[in-house]
């Protein structure tokens, strides 16, 4: 199984649950994500189901190539992190 990690920036506005998956894509592994926890979705996702601008995920190490297909592979025992970009100077 793989694992789904959030960044701890998400935790001051809801809870950032550590989670296992499956699925064999990373748009599967958000669609789980955002079934079991909805409130995660506005934070991650966009209306249109894409990656929002802030948002970055990695899987093992590798920036996720396609932020509206979300086609990456999942390897099995992948870690998956999802981080807001911050910005500023």
């Amino acid at each position: 199984m793989a694992s789904i990690v959030f960044t701890q920036q998400l935790a001051r506005f809801l809870p950032v649950p550590r989670l296992a998956t499956d699925a064999p894509t990373l748009r599967v592994a958000l669609d789980e994500v955002c079934a079991a926890h909805p409130r995660l979705a506005a934070y991650v996702l966009d209306d249109q189901g894409r990656l929002r601008e802030n948002v970055v995920v990695f899987i093992d190490g590798h920036r996720c190539r396609d932020r509206a297909r979300l086609d990456d592979p999942v390897p099995a025992g992948a870690t998956i992190h999802i981080l807001q970009a911050l910005s500023g100077g």
